[in-house]
């Protein structure tokens, strides 16, 4: 994975309306770990970060009533998925009930990612989650 020892970082954003699908998130994540190589030497890590990318954006839409920014940022060490909203509610990770159809998101997020930061905006909020990948053979 490593790549231009001159290249300190390499990103992309990505804007989601309201009204757009999640589906359309993961796709677009899915194509830029291809390109970081993931789908071949972290498999498991890019489908913990595309899984990651839908329960953010997800929360975004639902919860947040707002258009979602999604941002990939790798910096050869760590991949940082940041989901901006316009809501200043800050997610909370909570106890779901058994019957609850949601509720388990951030709890999730925060299973499958190395470290899961929120920030205040003066326009609403990011949440980011970082993923340092690890070969296939290597125990999480």
């Amino acid at each position: 994975m490593k790549q231009d020892p001159s290249m300190r970082a390499v990103g992309w954003a990505k804007s989601l309306p309201l009204g757009c699908g999640v589906k359309t998130a993961r796709d677009w994540t899915r194509g830029h770990l291809a390109t970081l190589g993931w789908d071949r030497t972290a498999p498991d890590a890019a489908d913990s970060v595309v899984l990651t990318v839908s329960e953010l954006v997800t929360n975004a839409h639902v919860h947040a009533h707002s258009d979602a920014q999604l941002i990939l940022t790798w910096d050869e060490e760590c991949l940082h998925v940041t989901v901006h909203d316009s809501s200043p509610r800050i997610p909370e990770r909570r106890a779901p009930d058994d019957a609850a159809l949601g509720g388990r998101g951030m709890l999730l997020v925060g299973a499958l990612a190395d470290e899961v930061r929120t920030h205040a905006c003066p326009r609403g909020k990011d949440v980011t989650a970082c993923f340092r990948p690890r070969p296939p053979d290597e125990p999480t």
